[in-house]
């Protein structure tokens, strides 16, 4: 067995560099994971153009990547319920499960979480955009062969957009909205489909992602590029009850908050890259908004990977490209491209 791994690093802002990384010996209860492919997310661009995502600043060599999918290659003592051979879909979230969080069932807010290809503590925690990364055994959640790389590392993404649609509360048969129309945009719309959302318009300031999430079934796609004339307009026609932000913009928020209907409900995914964002306090009291945030995802990884295997949600439609991992640093600039890019994926070859 190979005692080194190909891994996408990160040193800096814009310093993302393809590194032998060392591999330690197996330790118990975990498995090593062959590379089968890792979806490109937000996040990742947000710390590759910035070093930092949110509050997360990263202070040491960062290996990205927490969309992820691949074969064990190697089990370590104690692990059961896997074989070599197997094939994966790999859960990045880590819970300790005896927190005061974790006993709620509210395990995305662990106490102690390892997340890979987080810089949300130090060490850092390393992430699965490398030729072979270790996980352990309840993070790996069994798909069929026949299964596509890409789309089993895609259930990621579609659990934080299940998550996020549930903490709306029950939208079956209201009107939903949302403001960013990228990957995590278009698969709440998805999301949203599911939960009985009656119709779902997609706001953003780029043609392309509009295009895309128009013929994805958005029921209308509002350009803001030249003003918010036709968001107005739209929202007063037909006035939507619950607003997605995604765009991890303050421009953003405040389009949402202005947007719902009075006694509606604004949910919070968008991450800005600086941490801090004006919120306009006023607008949700005189409305009497529900704003709530949404982080990650709980359970959903489970039945985000369910509804990929099934079929209910075909995640592919939202990749524009695949790359091989050993090009990641020409593949970030592609993702960051919104003009040529919806979902860039990285590819054992």
């Amino acid at each position: 067995m190979t005692d080194t791994a190909l891994a996408a690093t990160l040193f800096g802002a814009e310093d993302l560099r393809m590194v032998e990384r060392p591999l330690g010996a197996l330790e118990p209860g975990m498995v090593r994971i062959r590379f089968g492919a890792g979806g490109i997310c937000g996040s990742d661009m947000h710390y590759f153009r910035h070093a930092r995502t949110g509050d997360f600043v990263v202070t040491s060599p960062l290996v990205l990547g927490h969309e992820v999918a691949g074969e064990i290659v190697e089990l370590g003592s104690g692990v059961t319920g896997l074989d070599v051979g197997d094939h994966v879909a790999v859960n990045p979230s880590r819970w300790c499960g005896h927190c005061t969080r974790c006993r709620e069932g509210r395990e995305n807010l662990c106490e102690n979480i390892y997340f890979m290809g987080s810089a949300s503590k130090t060490p850092h925690m390393q992430g699965g955009f490398a030729s072979l990364f270790d996980a352990t055994s309840a993070q790996c959640i069994k798909v069929p062969k026949e299964l596509s790389w890409s789309a089993a590392a895609l259930a990621e993404p579609l659990a934080v957009c299940l998550h996020a649609v549930a903490r709306a509360g029950a939208i079956e048969g209201r009107k939903a909205i949302i403001f960013g129309a990228g990957p995590i945009g278009l698969l709440t719309m998805l999301a949203a489909r599911l939960a009985g959302a009656s119709e779902v318009a997609v706001v953003d300031v780029a043609p392309a992602p509009l295009a895309f999430a128009e013929r994805l079934g958005a029921d209308n796609v509002v350009d803001i590029s030249g003003g918010d004339e036709p968001l107005t307009a739209l929202a007063a026609e037909r006035g939507y009850e619950v607003a997605f932000e995604v765009s991890g913009t303050a421009a953003g928020l405040a389009s949402a908050i202005g947007t719902v209907r009075r006694g509606g409900t604004v949910v919070q995914i968008g991450n800005l890259p600086g941490g801090a964002m004006p919120v306009p306090a006023n607008a949700v009291m005189a409305k009497e908004l529900d704003l709530k945030g949404t982080f990650r995802f709980g359970r959903e990884y489970e039945e985000a990977v369910s509804l990929i295997v099934s079929g209910k949600v075909d995640v592919m439609k939202l990749v524009t490209a695949e790359r091989p991992l050993s090009e990641a640093p020409a593949a970030f600039l592609l993702a960051l491209d919104r003009s040529q890019s919806v979902k860039v994926v990285l590819t054992a070859a």
